[in-house]
């Protein structure tokens, strides 16, 4: 049996990936924070709800997920948003300069991505999910999740190629 506070130090020590996938959905900082303040206050509130013989991190992704979803169909009543692209963002940048460097345009081609595409492949290459896992948190096929990574995986690949000149 989970208790309280037992439930909340798992909470905190998952808070830097839950980040990362609210940042990777929602394509700004901002608005990444605002989603991951809804998931914590969420996930407070129905903690008796969590089956403790599941993974806590897939309990939470799928709060995040599902609250992303919300969002967006809120939005879509209300009049625009500014949105402040990944790339941008200050959590996805690394201590060493020169990895950050050479990170940044990929991480403004992960954020090009279509979320469909950018949010299987984020789970499985950032976050160390399964092919199942991922299919089980979006509520997709494995068939679908391995087709949608190596679909982006080939587009970073040939975009990335291009911006260095590098023909196939």
């Amino acid at each position: 049996m989970t208790t309280s506070e037992t439930f909340k130090t798992e909470m905190i020590g998952l808070l830097p990936r839950l980040r990362r996938f609210a940042v990777s959905l929602t394509r700004s900082a901002p608005d990444a924070d605002d989603l991951l303040q809804d998931v914590c206050t969420t996930a407070l509130q129905r903690w008796q709800h969590y089956d403790p013989a599941q993974p806590l991190d897939r309990w939470l992704f799928r709060i995040t997920r599902n609250l992303w979803i919300s969002e967006i169909r809120k939005r879509k009543v209300r009049e625009g948003q500014g949105q402040v692209p990944a790339e941008e963002a200050t959590e996805l940048q690394t201590a060493d300069a020169d990895d950050a460097l050479n990170a940044k345009p990929l991480h403004a081609r992960v954020s090009a991505l279509p979320v469909d595409l950018a949010q299987p492949l984020m789970l499985v290459c950032a976050e160390g999910y399964s092919y199942r896992e991922v299919s089980e948190l979006l509520e997709i096929p494995v068939g679908t999740v391995m087709s949608r990574i190596h679909r982006a995986r080939k587009l970073l690949v040939s975009a990335l190629g291009h911006e260095e000149g590098i023909t196939a």
